[in-house]
């Protein structure tokens, strides 16, 4: 810039210009290490620990305990499987899998060949991604938390998601967002089940009923996938065809002889018009298929809910044991949405009502609720936290998952949005292991028409029983309500 001076002289002032920062030198390697040692002790802890025991004990009996530890878990492993997979095995495959796969310069190659990597603009330094927490709930799926490099964000890891995919050689990659700045990375390495699972047997008596753990198929560690009948309430989502039929009939199948024993009574509502539940018909104590006789059903069984307890109050019995004089009263409601969100409003809200009532009352008095629906939000079902137990097949949204298994469901393994809806699939589900607080994969067995014939041959109530088709009932109309109590 040219500036004239008094005398008449030109004088020429040069404005600074802004010259490029230099690049910032990052730690040195020492302070790093340092810094990554504060984040993991357990590689101080560890070499200090063993060096003092072998100063105190020898190295002969150091060796001998550790030698006895690896030993005892494996043997553990072998004697007590439930136990072990419940508890050690989670901890000790998460942390074999976060040092052989998640860690490193494999975890480091990986990013790169993902475009998963950044260069710092300043110092040049290549940033990756940092692995800060990795769960493994069962050997067929992890869940890794990243801690993602500053200017990427959760739709751009998505879009990576298939190329994650692939080069993990997994068998679905899902990526969700935990907390600012980190992702939750699902990887579903396999498939566990390959076959269709056949029919529970039918227990020969009552006496080998067990209404706390119905078996109904197979979960992804090779045990029994049991659910309770008493003790709460059941809600089942999954999609068409996903296989909510095989968890109602297998249920069935599982308590046959307490139907026949009177143990058990089934108050069905179909209000598809009984086209799917009909077959089975002479196991149920009620069966409604309209909406007018569903909601004449759940009135009787909110009464009978309201006698039981007035008789256990006068006798001063907190909780009922199953018996034919109390029996465990089982309502089951097929495609529940059609009772609680698309009939006429004021008989929904009186569905609801009812439900509402009976949900939060009759867990002591041996009063149950199972809920078969295939849309979990609450415009469709407004009682939907009274359910204690949750089971999810197969749904059509991600946001299903979590609304079925509560929040952090899916991004802690649940995938129940990606098992695919074709019949090789049916079935497969997720719930939530209440130890744990981890979701465990499972696939309901595959009940037919002929098991479900052969059940009602074996386990149908006799003629004398009070088995009544509110349907038909209503015909007549002067003698309904006497029908009813009879």
């Amino acid at each position: 810039m040219t500036k004239r001076s008094s005398g008449g002289t030109a004088t020429r002032t040069n404005t600074p210009t802004r010259q490029p920062s230099r690049p910032a030198r990052p730690a040195g390697r020492e302070v790093q290490a340092l810094a990554w040692l504060a984040q993991h002790p357990g590689f101080v802890i560890g070499p200090l620990l063993g060096l003092g025991l072998t100063m105190t004990l020898g190295p002969i009996i150091t060796g001998a305990v550790f030698t006895a530890l690896v030993f005892g878990v494996a043997a553990w492993g072998r004697a007590h499987p439930a136990s072990f997979d419940r508890y050690a095995a989670p901890r000790l495959r998460a942390s074999w899998r976060r040092w052989t796969i998640y860690r490193g310069h494999r975890w480091a190659r990986l990013m790169g060949d993902c475009g998963l990597t950044r260069e710092h603009r300043g110092s040049g330094e290549h940033l990756v991604p940092r692995v800060l927490r990795v769960r493994s709930a069962t050997a067929s799926i992890d869940t890794v938390y990243v801690r993602i490099v500053r200017g990427q964000d959760v739709a751009f890891w998505q879009e990576k998601a298939p190329v994650l995919w692939e080069a993990l050689i997994a068998h679905r990659v899902a990526i969700t967002r935990h907390k600012p700045g980190v992702v939750a990375v699902v990887i579903e390495w396999e498939m566990p089940f390959t076959r269709t699972i056949p029919a529970p047997p039918i227990p020969a008596r009552s006496e080998d009923v067990d209404l706390g753990g119905v078996e109904l198929g197979d979960n992804e560690r090779g045990e029994p996938f049991t659910a309770p009948v008493i003790g709460g309430h059941r809600l089942v989502a999954g999609a068409s065809g996903s296989g909510k039929g095989s968890l109602l009939w297998s249920t069935l199948r599982g308590v046959g002889p307490c139907l026949r024993d009177g143990l058990v009574r089934v108050w069905m509502v179909d209000l598809k018009g009984g086209v799917e539940t009909e077959q089975g018909a002479p196991l149920f104590h009620r069966y409604a298929t309209t909406m007018p006789d569903a909601l004449n059903l759940l009135t009787e069984f909110r009464d009978a809910m309201r006698d039981r307890q007035d008789d256990m109050r006068d006798h001063g019995i907190r909780t009922c044991t199953p018996s034919t004089a109390t029996p465990v009263e089982l309502l089951v409601i097929d495609e529940m949405a059609m009772l609680t969100a698309y009939g006429d409003r004021t008989a929904v809200r009186d569905a609801l009502r009812l439900l509402a009532e009976i949900m939060t009352q009759g867990r002591a008095s041996l009063f149950s609720v199972q809920g078969y629906l295939q849309e979990p939000s609450k415009d469709v079902l407004d009682v939907r936290e009274l359910f204690t137990q949750r089971i999810c097949l197969g749904v059509t949204a991600a946001s299903h998952v979590d609304m079925v298994l509560g929040e952090g469901a899916r991004e802690r393994g649940a995938l129940a949005d990606e098992i695919p809806g074709d019949p090789a699939h049916a079935g497969i589900g997720f719930v939530i292991d209440k130890g744990s607080r981890l979701p465990v994969r499972f696939r309901a067995a595959f009940v037919s028409d002929d098991d479900i014939t052969e059940l009602v041959s074996r386990c149908a109530p006799p003629p004398s029983a009070d088995v009544i088709d509110l349907h038909d009932s209503t015909d007549d109309e002067g003698t309904d309500g006497e029908q009813e109590v009879a």
